[in-house]
């Protein structure tokens, strides 16, 4: 049995009802965060905290919650999980309920706190060792794509398209720029150097993508962030895709076609080598 937070309540996940007059249900009106726990323990908490933070304030939504109240949320969850090994813990944030639908913000509305733990699913042995495919799309969604909210339908067209097409992710390209993969933020090595998407409004600034640049600073590999022009996906030795559950996971097939080698390159090894570490692996 799943126990879940719910406006200050520890719940049964499935007695938790939600309101239909609720601004994420109705309009999506809120913001998510998941946050993996290896063997018990947070990977970059603050950091997930941090973008928490300033999406509720770009969204106006004023929980009047402190750093430390969201940090002990998540403990608590793992605390209450009652699951062995690897988790991952889900937040999200909504406007609240109001008394009828409307597009303007309601009055004195509390916002709609709900969190659940699960069971972190890593990326198998097999991504590991051979990389994974995936293929490009067209970058649908709206312009604010740094915030984290609940509005992911362009996000969950994208995947489906590759979920059909028997891919992994789908790398999605805008006026002929990379911007990122379905929930993934996307790297290119070219020559050993490193180039990644700028974080600005089009991307969504990942917390294992921030990691990334700091272990490849460490470790002195050329890095860049920048605009990645979509025809570098095809002159690229290799593409890598980064987010809490993907990890750092190589691409070795796009659109049908092999990415370098056609296999992980050896700066993903000595990055992800040193990704493994940081996590305790």
């Amino acid at each position: 049995m799943t126990i879940a937070f719910w406006n200050g309540d520890y719940l049964p996940l499935d007695e938790i009802r939600v309101s239909p007059l609720d601004r994420g249900f109705l309009f999506a009106d809120g913001l998510y965060e998941v946050a993996a726990a290896y063997q018990g323990r947070l990977f970059e908490p603050q950091a997930h905290i941090r973008r928490l933070q300033r999406g509720l304030a770009e969204l106006r939504i004023d929980t009047g919650w402190s750093d430390a109240d969201w940090l002990t949320l998540m403990e608590e969850m793992l605390r209450r999980s009652g699951l062995q090994g690897d988790q991952a813990v889900y937040i999200q944030v909504t406007r609240g309920a109001s008394t009828s639908r409307g597009h303007a913000f309601p009055a004195g509305v509390k916002p709609t706190v709900f969190a659940m733990p699960s069971a972190l699913k890593r990326p198998p042995e097999s991504w590991r060792s051979g990389g994974v495919a995936a293929i490009t799309t067209p970058d649908i969604r709206w312009s604010r794509c740094d915030l984290k909210t609940v509005g992911l339908l362009g996000s969950v067209l994208a995947q489906q398209k590759a979920v059909e097409q028997g891919v992994v992710d789908a790398i999605q390209l805008r006026d002929g720029l990379v911007t990122e993969g379905a929930a993934t933020n996307v790297f290119v090595v070219r020559d050993g150097a490193i180039a990644t998407p700028k974080a600005d409004h089009r991307i969504l600034p990942g917390i294992t993508r921030a990691v990334v640049l700091e272990i490849a600073a460490e470790a002195g590999t050329p890095v860049a962030e920048r605009d990645v022009a979509a025809n570098e996906l095809a002159t690229a030795d290799e593409v890598w895709i980064t987010s809490t559950s993907k990890e750092v996971t190589a691409v070795t097939r796009i659109d049908g076609r092999p990415v370098g080698t056609g296999k992980p390159g050896p700066v993903w090894t000595a990055i992800d080598a040193r990704f493994q570490q940081r996590i305790g692996r």
